[in-house]
């Protein structure tokens, strides 16, 4: 039999940024319970500040009823002499019965000890207290508080619990809060707490009682709203979707606003206002004609009809907010950038200063754009790199750090500095999340590089290497970083080269460590490849720089994607098993004198026109190199590798050798599994 089921768990409104981090694993943990209790079903998660609330069309009201087998030992152990050994008693222990209700079976392999015994379900409603207390119990928000008598904690304090199955309440007590058919309304309309009879009806008290339940609907409200007012005003709202998530968890009845701040305040860096206004404030900031306006969206929570109050109200709180940014920005100004005063902040333990951390930084660009022999200033990146982190000392990034490197754009532009030089410190943080943008040019792409590789390069060498899920340092971030920019910019980076030219630098640095490391993260950052192709290309003998690493990965991947290579794989897993012997990193000689057949002679022919060849890129050379396959198979069918005559064995498994080698460039082919 199926019920309608009503889970409500009211609580003190909910911090946003806790809750919005924990609510993908929210229904998950309802759903294992149910399934953990035997009453899996489908149900509808909706949330509130102030309210969780699980919804259950159809909630089975019993567990059904199973039936469970017992195996036990053979008879010719169960029973000598036809008396029960301690085996068989065992066994009627464990199925909670006599020896004598014991059955036996055949399982194919002769008659064992046997016993069925049914499993009567339990009503949903007795087990519900205990599932609703441990699901409470496994959410995590990190930080938690206790209230009152309470000697365990929650993330705010829970005022009521409706649980209705059917129209019948359910007992049920959380946290010393017992269970009524009752809920909260929206606190303008009430602080009284509105009854219902049955679960249809609470969903009816809360819409009239300006409670906008489920999160999908806020949403479209606000969007709604939002685009109304850019068409009656002619603007254009950023609707960035962080806020956006965050707005919706902290309103049960959103109503989206436009405010105005001083006109004055827009000699601000755009970047400045937006940040004091989603961070301090939750506010949208708003456009026209691509240009930020004096102008910003609140979205309020409130029931009523004239909000002309609130919105004095936000304009009003907005003001100081942004007159203390004015103050940062022209304090800021009259100091200047500079970056003695970086001595006097730690990086890390063991690694000095974020002053030493920027000089290791200006040997490493330099070391790069020498070995590369890249077309840059030095002198540029080197003064890049030194301003690079001067912002952490300014006022503005100590109030807004998320604002480490814009800022520094600014002052920089603002004290002449060359044009590469302040983009170079606007970008250098690119790419800091999974889609960002990278930087626009080569000159910022070498400085995020080597930022990003020195962090890497210091923590190694003290021993700091990311563990499981944890990586406080977002080191796996930054290799992601690396790599991605290394191939957009082609940029031949040999990251163990790189590490062993240190050494004096990073003393304690193990270098195998660190490549492994990274290419650990070619493995996620290529995720819809075949790991197999990864594997045989890091075992590849030439170019390990990263960039025609990458080039290798995906040149290969289409080969191995294309209808043929089943027929190519055949073909060269016996390259490999004819020359598994033979050491790889030998060299193999191979005298044409002692060919006895023409397939001997086109093979090594076709070999050598191909090894002599240029290619313009790895899918050309793969390409040759599989064309092989024809001349291969004909070498298989006519010649027998293993004769007798030693010479001409060894100069024939010789051949085959060259011809693994030449793949080996790209790729270690024998890795490779369909």
């Amino acid at each position: 039999m199926i019920k309608p089921l009503l889970i409500e768990i009211a609580t003190e409104e909910l911090p946003a940024i806790p809750f919005l981090k924990e609510l993908p694993n929210i229904q998950q943990k309802w759903s294992n319970i149910l399934e953990e209790n035997s009453l899996l079903c489908d149900f509808n998660f909706y949330y509130t500040p102030r309210r969780l609330v699980f919804w259950h069309r159809e909630f089975p009201t019993k567990q059904e009823d199973k039936i469970i087998e017992h195996f036990g030992a053979p008879i010719n152990i169960a029973y000598k002499d036809g008396k029960p050994t301690k085996a068989a008693i065992g066994f009627a222990k464990k199925c909670n019965t006599q020896v004598q209700n014991l059955t036996t079976i055949d399982k194919g392999k002769g008659e064992i000890l046997y016993y069925k015994s049914n499993l009567i379900g339990k009503n949903s409603k007795d087990l519900l207290n205990d599932m609703i207390n441990k699901f409470i119990r496994s959410l995590n928000f990190g930080k938690s508080m206790r209230w009152g008598n309470i000697k365990e904690s929650f993330i705010r304090p829970i005022r009521s619990v409706s649980v209705v199955l059917g129209d019948e309440l359910v007992d049920v007590e959380l946290f010393e809060v017992a269970s009524s058919k009752s809920t909260f309304p929206h606190p303008m309309v009430s602080y009284e707490k509105v009854s219902f009879d049955f679960a249809g009806e609470y969903f009816c008290k809360l819409d009239k009682n300006a409670v906008i339940l489920y999160q999908d609907e806020r949403r479209k409200i606000i969007l709604d709203q939002m685009k109304k007012l850019e068409q009656q005003h002619q603007i254009t709202i950023e609707k960035d979707p962080e806020l956006l998530d965050e707005i919706v968890a902290i309103t049960e009845y959103p109503t989206a606003l436009l405010g105005t701040f001083d006109e004055n305040f827009l000699q601000l860096p755009p970047e400045v206002i937006i940040s004091s206004m989603k961070e301090h404030q939750r506010y949208f900031a708003v456009y026209k004609d691509n240009k930020l306006t004096n102008n910003f969206i609140v979205v309020s929570n409130a029931y009523t009809d004239d909000f002309s109050y609130i919105i004095k109200g936000n304009e009003k709180v907005l003001r100081p907010r942004l007159s203390d940014a004015m103050f940062f920005w022209q304090n800021d100004l009259k100091k200047g950038l500079s970056y003695e005063g970086l001595k006097q902040i730690n990086f890390v333990d063991n690694l000095g200063s974020i002053y030493d951390k920027i000089i290791r930084e200006k040997e490493l660009i330099t070391l790069i754009t020498t070995q590369l022999k890249l077309d840059l200033d030095i002198d540029l990146l080197q003064e890049a790199i030194m301003y690079s982190k001067a912002d952490l000392l300014t006022d503005m990034v100590y109030e807004f750090t998320d604002l480490q490197g814009i800022m520094g754009y600014y002052y920089a532009k603002a004290q002449n500095k060359h044009h590469l030089v302040y983009t170079a410190i606007k970008e250098q943080y690119l790419p800091n999340k999974e889609n960002s943008k990278l930087p626009s040019n080569l000159f910022s792409a070498l400085v995020a590089l080597t930022t990003k590789l020195e962090t890497l390069l210091a923590l190694f060498s003290i021993g700091f290497v990311p563990t499981g899920s944890k990586d406080p340092f977002a080191l796996r971030r930054a290799v992601n970083g690396i790599l991605k920019i290394a191939l957009h910019y082609h940029i031949k980076l040999d990251i163990k080269a790189i590490a062993n030219h240190l050494q004096t630098t990073y003393k304690n640095l193990n270098t195998n460590t660190l490549i492994e490391f990274v290419n650990e993260r070619l493995y996620k950052l290529y995720d819809n490849i075949n790991p197999s192709i990864i594997k045989a290309v890091l075992q590849s003998t030439q170019d390990t720089d990263i960039y025609n690493t990458q080039l290798k990965i995906q040149a290969l991947n289409d080969i191995v994607l294309s209808s043929d290579f089943k027929s190519f794989s055949d073909t060269f897993k016996r390259v490999a098993n004819i020359i598994k012997d033979i050491d790889n990193n030998s060299t193999a000689q191979v005298d044409p004198a002692l060919f006895e057949t023409q397939y001997e002679q086109e093979l090594y022919d076709y070999h050598n026109k191909i090894a002599l060849a240029n290619y313009d890129n790895y899918e050309q050379k793969l390409d040759a190199l599989f064309s092989l396959k024809k001349y291969l198979d004909s070498f298989f069918d006519n010649v027998f590798v293993n004769c007798e005559d030693l010479a001409i064995q060894t100069n024939r498994k010789n051949l085959i050798h060259t011809i693994y080698n030449s793949f080996k460039t790209v790729a270690d082919i024998k890795e490779i599994t369909i």
